[in-house]
Protein backbone atom coordinates (compact mmCIF):
# COMPACT_ATOMS: atom_id res chain seq x y z
CA UNK A 1 0.00 0.00 0.00
CA UNK A 2 2.75 2.09 1.17
CA UNK A 3 4.67 1.98 -2.45
CA UNK A 4 1.17 2.51 -4.18
CA UNK A 5 0.82 5.96 -2.00
CA UNK A 6 4.61 6.82 -3.19
CA UNK A 7 3.88 6.44 -6.71
CA UNK A 8 1.00 8.16 -6.87
CA UNK A 9 2.75 11.18 -5.47
CA UNK A 10 5.70 10.76 -7.87
CA UNK A 11 2.62 10.17 -10.59
CA UNK A 12 1.24 14.05 -9.09
CA UNK A 13 4.81 15.71 -8.71
CA UNK A 14 5.45 15.12 -12.17
CA UNK A 15 2.24 16.36 -13.40
CA UNK A 16 2.87 19.40 -11.24
CA UNK A 17 6.16 20.08 -12.94
CA UNK A 18 4.65 19.84 -16.24
CA UNK A 19 2.42 22.63 -15.72
CA UNK A 20 4.92 24.83 -13.39
CA UNK A 21 4.59 27.99 -14.03
CA UNK A 22 1.24 28.14 -16.08
CA UNK A 23 -1.13 30.83 -14.68
CA UNK A 24 -3.56 29.02 -12.88
CA UNK A 25 -7.37 28.91 -14.27
CA UNK A 26 -10.48 25.97 -13.61
CA UNK A 27 -9.56 24.38 -17.02
CA UNK A 28 -5.96 24.20 -15.94
CA UNK A 29 -7.08 22.58 -12.51
CA UNK A 30 -9.33 19.88 -14.84
CA UNK A 31 -6.64 18.84 -17.05
CA UNK A 32 -4.18 18.45 -14.08
CA UNK A 33 -6.93 16.39 -12.22
CA UNK A 34 -7.67 13.82 -15.40
CA UNK A 35 -4.41 13.47 -16.64
CA UNK A 36 -3.27 12.65 -13.10
CA UNK A 37 -5.82 9.85 -12.45
CA UNK A 38 -5.32 8.12 -15.67
CA UNK A 39 -1.75 8.19 -15.01
CA UNK A 40 -2.53 6.48 -11.96
CA UNK A 41 -4.75 3.96 -13.08
CA UNK A 42 -2.46 2.77 -16.12
CA UNK A 43 0.58 2.82 -13.69
CA UNK A 44 -1.53 0.19 -11.33
CA UNK A 45 -2.15 -1.92 -14.45
CA UNK A 46 1.17 -2.07 -15.03
CA UNK A 47 2.27 -2.62 -11.74
CA UNK A 48 -0.69 -5.44 -11.66
CA UNK A 49 0.90 -6.89 -14.81
CA UNK A 50 4.51 -7.67 -13.02
CA UNK A 51 6.35 -4.25 -13.59
CA UNK A 52 8.37 -2.45 -11.02
CA UNK A 53 7.25 0.86 -10.00
CA UNK A 54 9.99 2.69 -11.85
CA UNK A 55 9.69 1.20 -14.98
CA UNK A 56 5.57 1.47 -14.77
CA UNK A 57 6.31 5.09 -14.11
CA UNK A 58 8.53 5.70 -16.61
CA UNK A 59 6.36 4.21 -19.47
CA UNK A 60 3.03 6.00 -18.70
CA UNK A 61 5.19 9.34 -18.62
CA UNK A 62 6.35 8.15 -22.17
CA UNK A 63 3.10 7.45 -22.96
CA UNK A 64 1.91 11.02 -22.54
CA UNK A 65 3.58 12.33 -25.47
CA UNK A 66 4.61 15.92 -26.22
CA UNK A 67 2.31 18.05 -23.93
CA UNK A 68 3.45 21.36 -25.29
CA UNK A 69 0.32 22.08 -27.41
CA UNK A 70 -1.83 21.53 -24.21
CA UNK A 71 0.71 23.61 -21.89
CA UNK A 72 0.90 26.31 -24.69
CA UNK A 73 -3.44 26.26 -24.69
CA UNK A 74 -2.86 26.17 -20.37
CA UNK A 75 -0.96 29.25 -20.61
CA UNK A 76 -2.79 31.31 -23.12
CA UNK A 77 -5.89 30.66 -20.59
CA UNK A 78 -3.81 31.49 -17.73
CA UNK A 79 -2.61 34.44 -19.00
CA UNK A 80 -5.81 35.73 -20.77
CA UNK A 81 -7.87 36.97 -17.91
CA UNK A 82 -11.24 37.92 -20.40
CA UNK A 83 -10.97 34.13 -21.05
CA UNK A 84 -11.23 32.87 -17.22
CA UNK A 85 -13.27 35.41 -16.72
CA UNK A 86 -16.35 34.32 -19.52
CA UNK A 87 -15.51 30.22 -18.69
CA UNK A 88 -16.07 31.22 -15.07
CA UNK A 89 -19.22 33.62 -15.39
CA UNK A 90 -21.35 31.10 -17.98
CA UNK A 91 -19.79 28.00 -14.80
CA UNK A 92 -21.40 29.99 -12.42
CA UNK A 93 -24.66 31.02 -14.27
CA UNK A 94 -24.99 27.32 -14.94
CA UNK A 95 -24.43 26.14 -11.72
CA UNK A 96 -26.71 29.18 -10.19
CA UNK A 97 -30.30 27.79 -12.64
CA UNK A 98 -29.37 24.62 -11.07
CA UNK A 99 -29.26 25.53 -7.56
CA UNK A 100 -32.53 27.46 -8.21
CA UNK A 101 -34.35 24.64 -9.69
CA UNK A 102 -33.30 22.04 -7.61
CA UNK A 103 -34.53 24.10 -4.22
CA UNK A 104 -37.75 24.69 -6.62
CA UNK A 105 -38.41 20.85 -7.25
CA UNK A 106 -37.02 20.25 -3.81
CA UNK A 107 -39.81 22.50 -2.07
CA UNK A 108 -42.38 20.71 -4.73
CA UNK A 109 -42.17 17.53 -3.61
CA UNK A 110 -42.35 18.81 -0.05
CA UNK A 111 -45.46 20.68 -0.46
CA UNK A 112 -47.09 18.28 -2.95
CA UNK A 113 -46.84 15.78 -0.34
CA UNK A 114 -48.15 17.63 2.30
CA UNK A 115 -51.00 18.76 0.47
CA UNK A 116 -51.55 14.94 0.05
CA UNK A 117 -51.53 14.01 3.33
CA UNK A 118 -54.01 16.73 4.62
CA UNK A 119 -56.06 15.23 1.73
CA UNK A 120 -56.37 12.02 3.87
CA UNK A 121 -54.84 9.58 0.69
CA UNK A 122 -53.00 6.73 1.84
CA UNK A 123 -49.61 6.61 2.67
CA UNK A 124 -48.27 5.54 -0.43
CA UNK A 125 -50.09 8.14 -2.09
CA UNK A 126 -48.67 10.73 0.10
CA UNK A 127 -45.28 9.56 -0.29
CA UNK A 128 -45.23 9.17 -4.14
CA UNK A 129 -44.04 13.17 -4.90
CA UNK A 130 -41.34 13.00 -2.23
CA UNK A 131 -39.88 11.72 -5.24
CA UNK A 132 -38.97 15.07 -6.63
CA UNK A 133 -37.03 15.94 -3.22
CA UNK A 134 -34.49 12.95 -4.39
CA UNK A 135 -34.33 14.85 -7.64
CA UNK A 136 -33.87 17.95 -6.54
CA UNK A 137 -31.20 16.81 -3.99
CA UNK A 138 -29.22 15.41 -7.04
CA UNK A 139 -29.59 18.41 -8.66
CA UNK A 140 -28.42 20.98 -5.55
CA UNK A 141 -25.49 18.65 -5.13
CA UNK A 142 -24.03 18.76 -8.15
CA UNK A 143 -24.79 22.38 -8.75
CA UNK A 144 -22.88 22.82 -5.23
CA UNK A 145 -19.92 20.85 -6.44
CA UNK A 146 -19.20 21.94 -9.82
CA UNK A 147 -19.50 25.50 -8.99
CA UNK A 148 -16.12 27.64 -8.90
CA UNK A 149 -15.68 30.48 -6.00
CA UNK A 150 -13.59 32.64 -5.34
CA UNK A 151 -11.41 30.30 -3.29
CA UNK A 152 -11.59 26.90 -4.36
CA UNK A 153 -11.46 25.18 -7.50
CA UNK A 154 -15.09 23.45 -9.18
CA UNK A 155 -14.92 19.78 -8.41
CA UNK A 156 -14.35 17.72 -11.89
CA UNK A 157 -17.35 16.61 -13.60
CA UNK A 158 -16.71 12.92 -13.43
CA UNK A 159 -16.32 13.18 -9.52
CA UNK A 160 -19.14 15.41 -9.06
CA UNK A 161 -21.49 13.04 -10.60
CA UNK A 162 -20.62 9.99 -8.10
CA UNK A 163 -20.27 12.28 -4.93
CA UNK A 164 -24.45 13.22 -6.65
CA UNK A 165 -25.01 8.98 -7.21
CA UNK A 166 -24.34 8.73 -3.67
CA UNK A 167 -26.72 11.50 -2.47
CA UNK A 168 -28.93 10.16 -4.78
CA UNK A 169 -29.33 7.12 -3.98
CA UNK A 170 -29.34 7.76 -0.21
CA UNK A 171 -32.23 9.98 -0.20
CA UNK A 172 -33.98 7.33 -2.46
CA UNK A 173 -33.21 4.78 0.26
CA UNK A 174 -35.40 7.16 2.68
CA UNK A 175 -38.51 7.50 0.01
CA UNK A 176 -38.20 3.25 -0.97
CA UNK A 177 -38.30 3.05 3.20
CA UNK A 178 -41.21 5.69 3.83
CA UNK A 179 -43.31 4.13 0.52
CA UNK A 180 -42.82 0.55 1.28
CA UNK A 181 -43.49 0.89 4.75
CA UNK A 182 -46.57 2.68 4.61
CA UNK A 183 -47.58 0.49 1.55
CA UNK A 184 -47.44 -2.76 3.41
CA UNK A 185 -47.79 -1.39 6.92
CA UNK A 186 -44.33 -3.57 7.93
CA UNK A 187 -42.29 -2.23 9.70
CA UNK A 188 -39.36 -4.74 9.00
CA UNK A 189 -39.94 -4.17 4.95
CA UNK A 190 -39.76 -0.39 5.38
CA UNK A 191 -36.20 -1.21 7.21
CA UNK A 192 -34.82 -3.80 4.85
CA UNK A 193 -35.77 -1.54 1.54
CA UNK A 194 -33.92 1.19 3.62
CA UNK A 195 -30.55 -0.46 4.73
CA UNK A 196 -30.34 -2.15 1.16
CA UNK A 197 -29.90 1.25 -0.57
CA UNK A 198 -28.35 3.18 2.03
CA UNK A 199 -25.44 1.25 2.02
CA UNK A 200 -25.18 1.37 -1.64
CA UNK A 201 -24.72 4.96 -1.10
CA UNK A 202 -23.00 5.20 1.81
CA UNK A 203 -19.98 2.70 0.19
CA UNK A 204 -20.22 4.55 -2.93
CA UNK A 205 -19.74 7.85 -0.71
CA UNK A 206 -17.12 6.79 1.61
CA UNK A 207 -15.34 5.12 -0.99
CA UNK A 208 -15.05 9.00 -2.70
CA UNK A 209 -14.11 9.76 0.50
CA UNK A 210 -11.17 8.16 1.19
CA UNK A 211 -9.83 8.59 -2.48
CA UNK A 212 -9.87 12.25 -2.72
CA UNK A 213 -6.10 13.18 -2.48
CA UNK A 214 -6.18 16.45 -4.30
CA UNK A 215 -6.99 19.78 -2.93
CA UNK A 216 -9.16 22.35 -4.54
CA UNK A 217 -8.39 25.20 -2.77
CA UNK A 218 -7.00 28.11 -5.00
Amino acid sequence: MKRQIDLDKKIKAFIEREFSGIGTSQQLYELKEELTVNLKERARDLVKEGKSEDAALKEVIHSMGDMSGLKEDMRQIGDDQSKRDVYTSTVSRISTAGFIVGILVMVFGGLATTMLYFMGLPGEAVTGPSIFIVGGGMLFTYSLLTRETTTRYAMIKGRALLYTLAIGITLFSIFVACTSGLATGELFIAISSFIIFFLVGLGLWLGLLFTTKTSRKK
